[in-house]
């Protein structure tokens, strides 16, 4: 399909069409985002994270992580957040501006607990130890040290801006995106 032919209201269409696929398709380039902070000493930070889920009528993103994660301590200090995503399938970049809020508790979080629970996924967020300790040895970095409560917590990510840039050969296209307006950019 040639990107070219779609119009503004169809490229917006186009993008949360793909980020709730990624949601479901583990294959999906976009499934795994750059997410990029203000580190609590003021350098930044970035790592991948897993996209859990997109809402394209409240421009809602998820993902979760154990809620002792420095990307925890990060957030509440400075909740704006950056997420890059590529898709060579598509040649689109998407970089997103986004304002984060972290749930530690509340029905969200258990509705969540309760689907993963079970799953191989729960042990991630039972770790006896928070992320980033350090271990006395090696060894000890393949166990998960499974035990008591969950510290599963839920990130919203309200965003605020989308920036897209598709690269084709007939052309580069670049627009920001905001709930109210759209604004074509140059490449």
């Amino acid at each position: 399909m040639d990107t070219h032919l779609l119009s503004k209201s169809d490229i917006r269409h186009r993008i949360w069409q793909e980020l709730q696929r990624a949601v479901v398709d583990r294959h999906h380039e976009w499934r795994t985002p750059v997410l990029a902070t203000l580190g609590v000493d003021g350098a930044p930070q970035a790592r991948t994270v897993v996209l859990r889920h997109a809402d394209s009528g409240r421009a809602v993103l998820h993902i979760y992580t154990d809620s002792r994660s420095p990307k925890v301590a990060e957030l509440e200090a400075a909740p704006q957040v950056s997420l890059v995503f590529w898709s060579k399938r598509l040649s689109w970049q998407l970089r997103m501006r986004a304002q984060a809020t972290v749930q530690r508790s509340g029905p969200e979080v258990d509705a969540v607990w309760a689907r993963i629970s079970t799953s191989a996924a729960a042990g991630d967020y039972l770790s006896a130890q928070a992320p980033g300790a350090v271990l006395d040895t090696a060894a000890e970095g393949h166990s998960k040290g499974v035990s008591g409560p969950h510290h599963l917590a839920l990130i919203k990510l309200q965003v605020l801006e989308i920036d897209w840039l598709e690269l084709a050969r007939s052309g580069h296209r670049r627009a920001s995106l905001t709930q109210t307006g759209w604004t074509w950019r140059v490449p």
